[in-house]
């Protein structure tokens, strides 16, 4: 008989990018629509009866959550554990410290014995008697580089080789699991909160700072494997058929990087040899970003032509909304904001960004090179270009001096050209 699970990563219920707060709950009414999604999620495990769940990793935006957070979370674990279901919550780059030997976000429910909730914050292969299913998964938690570093000597190494180390010893213990503790006849699960090659990335790929270990494509679709679980990147998308390599994405929109992302969790049947898997989209709150540009607006018809470009104000109703215009500099005066932000005025949020475009770049006088003109020359130009008045620029030479810190005697004080360059 196959194993049911339902498979589902990032969560981070904790980020409230945008909106208000919520008047019943007190929490910030982002916060409440992660929640939500997440108690879809839960009602999904137990209304589907599934036999085992994966959390792929990074339940909040840090480490450092705060306890009503933390409440909110381990309450809708608490469902699942009184409702009999196995689950197993992988520990992410977002629920750990760098430093080794530090308590995890999720620490809790290993620590307190949580029934039927079990913490995989190392390299290790879970067992059907650990599990009580027969079904054996193979977690890998995030890669520290802390970790790695504190028990191998990596002096004078870089740090791509550092993590050349660092897979090598994570693929010399896939193939000892592999080789010596794995039952053949029991389908097999790996879980990983990584990066894989050939991934495409969502708006995470922003937030990430430095290198981080990336599992190439022939680790995770390894034959052996029935199912790959995967976590840290937003975008949902599969990377191989059979066995099926899955990211399900977040489960809300982080931000405007992932406005156009379905979101949701994965259902699958996993047999040894053959899984069957679907992908299930969540209810989230809509997300609405427009670029409108310069060439799609006429100076006598401005305010028409962007109305035109927006949504009907039903489809804005309860959405997170942006606006970015871009116009030319001397129609700003043509930007009617206030119509635009009545138009988005049922919006949970609202942005409005302009870009404006600058009138074209002067050229220097016939025989004048840029390496020929001081600072204060250049700049004596620059303001002339925009309109300033000589007095104004005399002002603003003396502050220019004070903040290059050149004293008017150094024998570099600007000769201003008798007329403005042509534009």
């Amino acid at each position: 008989m196959p194993v049911r699970i339902l498979h589902f990563a990032d969560a981070h219920i904790d980020i409230a990018n945008y909106g208000r707060h919520d008047p019943t709950t007190g929490l910030p009414q982002r916060v409440v629509d992660f929640l939500a999604s997440l108690d879809q999620i839960i009602d999904a495990a137990i209304a589907e009866r599934v036999d085992l769940v994966i959390f792929a990793g990074d339940a909040y935006k840090d480490r450092n959550p705060q306890p009503t957070f933390q409440r909110a979370w381990g309450e809708r674990m608490m469902r699942l554990s009184r409702a009999g279901i196995p689950t197993l919550l992988l520990v992410g780059n977002h629920d750990v410290a760098p430093a080794d030997n530090r308590a995890n976000t999720l620490q809790e429910f290993a620590t307190l014995a949580v029934p039927r909730i079990f913490v995989a914050d190392n390299l290790k292969l879970w067992t059907p008697a650990e599990l009580g299913l027969p079904v054996q998964v193979l977690a890998l938690p995030w890669v520290t580089r802390s970790r790695y570093g504190a028990r191998h000597d990596t002096t004078g190494m870089t740090l791509e080789q550092v993590y050349g180390l660092m897979l090598t010893l994570v693929q010399e213990a896939f193939e000892q699991t592999l080789a010596n503790e794995v039952d053949p006849a029991l389908p097999l699960i790996l879980t990983a909160h990584a990066s894989v090659q050939g991934a495409r990335l969502g708006s995470e790929r922003q937030i990430m700072l430095g290198h981080e270990l990336v599992l190439s494509e022939g680790m995770v679709s390894d034959p052996r494997f029935d199912y790959v679980a995967l976590g840290h990147i937003h975008k949902h998308q599969s990377l191989h058929a059979q066995p099926p390599v899955v990211y399900p994405g977040s489960i809300e929109r982080i931000d405007f990087g992932e406005a156009g992302e379905k979101k949701g969790y994965v259902l699958a049947e996993v047999a040894r040899g053959h899984t069957e898997w679907r992908f299930v989209p969540l209810k989230t709150r809509p997300f609405v970003d427009l670029f409108i540009k310069s060439s799609d607006l006429r100076a006598d018809s401005f305010m028409d032509d962007l109305m035109g470009y927006l949504p009907s104000a039903e489809r804005l109703a309860g959405a997170i909304c942006r606006v970015q215009v871009e116009f030319a500099q001397e129609h700003e005066a043509l930007l009617d904001e206030k119509q635009i932000r009545d138009h988005f005025a049922d919006a949970f949020d609202f942005r409005l960004v302009k870009h404006r475009l600058g009138a074209e770049r002067g050229r220097l006088p016939s025989g004048m090179a840029i390496e020929m003109l001081s600072p204060y020359e250049l700049l004596t130009i620059h303001w002339r270009l925009k309109g300033r008045a000589d007095a104004e620029i005399d002002a603003l030479l003396a502050l220019a001096r004070q903040v290059l810190a050149i004293s008017p005697d150094a024998g570099d004080a600007p000769t201003a050209p008798a007329s403005p360059p042509n534009p």
